[in-house]
């Protein structure tokens, strides 16, 4: 049986072409072999949520996933949240801005989780960004501003989706 299998990944919008073990998890293929260490490891059972991570889309444990099964796949991982010119991504400077961040520890998968439910719920109640958010363990104890982050970054897009939208039917009623 093969211990090495050739894959071929996306992560952060570059493709890498590596030979790993085939039980080498995906956390570690991010970390070890292209130096991503933004994806952190926890518990390495899938509890934590400190190595969450986009794969195709959806928030998955790259503790609990191997390398392999990335094999073709789209990944997104923290350090691929910040523009190409280095800016933060807005949530990123909402954590910042309001405390939403402690030791920072879990910080990368919350942003994770967090986009993913921005994404599929734009406006959010702090019921569903607490449920959304459960699967994530903060060491410090810093939910309620992780929370507030998080429903703060929801009411901005609304009022930047609301104005865009404003702004579209003003301009097509002007011509």
């Amino acid at each position: 049986m093969a211990r090495e299998h050739r894959i071929r990944v996306t992560v952060n919008g570059k493709v890498y072409e590596r030979t790993v073990p085939v039980r080498l998890s995906l956390a570690d293929f991010l970390r070890e072999h292209l130096h991503l260490t933004g994806t952190h490891l926890g518990c390495e059972h899938g509890v934590c949520g400190a190595c969450t991570i986009s794969l195709n889309g959806r928030s998955a444990r790259a503790c609990l996933t191997l390398a392999v099964q990335a094999d073709g796949a789209d990944v997104v991982t923290v350090e691929g949240l910040r523009a190409e010119d280095g800016t933060r991504h807005p949530l990123q400077q909402i954590f910042l801005e309001n405390f939403a961040l402690q030791c920072g520890y879990c910080t990368p998968g919350m942003l994770i989780t967090a986009l993913e439910l921005l994404r599929d719920n734009p406006n959010p109640t702090e019921r569903e960004v607490r449920e959304a958010l459960s699967g994530n363990i903060c060491r410090c104890s810093g939910y309620q501003a992780i929370v507030d982050a998080v429903l703060i970054a929801a009411r901005q897009s609304g009022a930047a989706r609301a104005n865009a939208q404003a702004s579209e039917a003003t301009s097509r009623s002007s011509v």
